[in-house]
């Protein structure tokens, strides 16, 4: 069973996340291609991510969208672009949302990385991953600004 069958925001009454006895931990390999990855375009990790995704070999299977773009509208997602903020968004074919740390593992089993998936959604490490996109998801944009102007004094410095 997908984790999700809407958006965690779209409706009070509907519980998109079922209890973790009726899942598999392994649910981000359920993902279908094409998928559709929401990012912030204005974060340099997002950027460097989505140009490494523009030369992938399988390239056909995302499409990004960026929700910095003005032409962006998040309720047309059914949520608000404060939640689309808060955490990485995937999109699958047959309308499964894959969202934080699970979106990242249904991106990478689109695009080909299924055995390194299966080996992130293992107990102990499963765990460690999500806790650690969690921590870095809290701090992505004080975390980008600091990267951006280190990297463009590295540059002047070179």
């Amino acid at each position: 069973m997908s984790r999700a069958t809407t958006h965690p925001t779209m409706d009070a009454t509907t519980n998109p996340y079922p209890e973790r006895s009726e899942m598999s931990r392994f649910y981000p390999l359920n993902a279908k291609a094409p998928v559709t990855l929401f990012h912030d375009g204005h974060c340099p990790f997002c950027r460097v991510e989505v140009a490494w995704l523009g030369k992938h070999r399988h390239r056909e299977h995302v499409k990004l969208v960026d929700i910095q773009a003005p032409s962006f509208h998040a309720d047309a997602h059914a949520t608000d672009f404060a939640t689309m903020m808060g955490k990485l968004h995937v999109l699958d074919s047959q309308g499964q949302w894959y969202i934080g740390m699970d979106a990242s593992r249904a991106l990478y089993a689109v695009l080909g990385y299924r055995r390194l998936v299966w080996l992130s959604c293992l107990p102990g490490l499963r765990g460690v991953m999500d806790a650690a996109y969690r921590f870095f998801a809290r701090r992505r944009v004080k975390l980008g600004r600091w990267w951006e102007k280190r990297r463009l004094k590295n540059q002047r410095h070179t």
